[in-house]
């Protein structure tokens, strides 16, 4: 980290009496990788909440993952 202050070797920071210790290799790279599963997890539920959530489409309408309507939708009330 900035400031190269602490015991020398490059391990740790001290500022104003608070020593902040670099983080082991492992903790950064899960740290990363939760990360990238998070936002990939948020762009995942927005592709698929996203036109309910800012109000393009109702929740009920059916379009998208859950469709099991097989053609019985606004077609056929038309012709009734």
């Amino acid at each position: 980290m900035g400031g190269g202050h602490g015991d020398g070797h490059g391990t740790s920071t001290t500022y104003k009496g608070f020593t902040v210790h670099q983080p082991k290799r492992w903790h950064t790279v899960t740290g990363k990788g939760m990360c990238a599963l998070m936002w990939f997890w948020i762009l995942y539920r927005a592709k698929q909440d996203g036109p309910v959530v800012l109000g393009w489409r109702h929740p009920w309408e059916g379009h998208g993952h859950g469709d099991h309507s097989h053609g019985h939708g606004h077609e056929s009330e038309a012709s009734h």
